[in-house]
């Protein structure tokens, strides 16, 4: 997707975040409108794009739905939190 494509989809995450910004819970609906309603290729667009032109609200929200693309341990053998990680 080219430049224009990333920059009309940090705009629309903008526009839900400026309509969310009173909600009880911004960050996580304008999440869960985002995870509802775009595309995966539309969230992996604006993610490889990164948080440079959302405002802290959409950016808060990209960054709960990347967290949430991370599988999460598949037995205690694999999860860092208990054993610590070996990365970096």
């Amino acid at each position: 997707m080219s430049g224009q494509t990333a920059e009309k989809l940090a705009y629309m995450a903008n526009q839900i975040a400026r309509n969310m910004v009173h909600d009880e819970a911004p960050v996580a609906s304008v999440a869960d409108h985002i995870v509802s309603f775009w595309t995966p290729r539309m969230i992996d667009t604006l993610l490889a794009e990164g948080a440079g032109a959302l405002d802290p609200v959409a950016a808060e929200a990209m960054a709960r739905i990347a967290a949430g693309r991370i599988p999460p341990p598949q037995t205690r053998a694999t999860d860092p939190a208990v054993h610590g990680s070996d990365a970096g």
